[in-house]
């Protein structure tokens, strides 16, 4: 994800950036082209990550989708990101919809959900809803939940790239922990750093069992 994205993100946190004007945005976050602003907002708002007034293109063909079968929710899977160290960039393509029960997913709004592929083992010892975390697997990621509790899993961003953890939420840091039958060192992250966290993960659908790719 390109710096200025970031930083957007992270004014999106303490501001209303949609009341603010591209050259007030720029001022906020040290850019002086309200151009580059306006080209990054709008790739936000494309991915989603920023709140709309109007539905996002791929909220409106969920809707349509789900109308179709009563009882059944299509989840955006928005690429990969990595169980291991943090490598894959994070910039999100809808590659297809998983197509699962609404009971499956046990949340009352699933318009917030979107599904990731894992990639790599460094959680195939986790137990997330009962499940472990194989490479391949597709990951259930609720974006209502960007402050975790500890020992939760996580979404993150880390330089740029989408990476899953387990978190552990210390005084003066943040510790992100693997766990798995590899050695894989943790990531400790500052307080005080531009950390971004994108949701929290609550399921974890088999890649060979669970949820047919359209």
């Amino acid at each position: 994800m390109h710096i200025i994205q970031l930083k957007l993100l992270e004014l999106s946190k303490r501001k209303n950036i949609f009341s603010m004007g591209p050259r007030e945005i720029g001022r906020e976050i040290g850019v002086s082209h309200p151009q580059r602003v306006k080209h990054h907002l709008n790739q936000l708002k494309k991915k989603g990550l920023l709140a709309q007034k109007e539905p996002s293109s791929i909220s409106k063909l969920r809707k349509n989708l789900n109308k179709q079968v009563t009882g059944l929710v299509d989840i955006p899977i928005l690429g990969s990101a990595n169980c291991g160290i943090a490598t894959i960039i994070a910039e999100e393509s809808l590659e297809g919809f998983l197509k699962i029960s609404s009971k499956l997913l046990g949340v009352s709004r699933p318009e917030k959900l979107f599904a990731l592929r894992a990639s790599g083992n460094s959680l195939n010892k986790a137990s997330i809803d009962g499940e472990s975390v194989k490479d391949g697997d597709y990951l259930i990621v609720d974006t209502n939940y960007k402050n975790p509790r500890d020992g939760e899993y996580v979404v993150s961003v880390i330089d740029g790239c989408a990476n899953v953890k387990k978190i552990r939420l210390e005084q003066d840091k943040i510790v992100l922990l693997s766990e798995s039958s590899e050695d894989i060192p943790p990531i400790y992250i500052h307080s005080d750093d531009s950390y971004l966290i994108n949701g929290k993960v609550t399921k974890v659908i088999k890649s060979n069992t669970g949820g047919d790719k359209k």
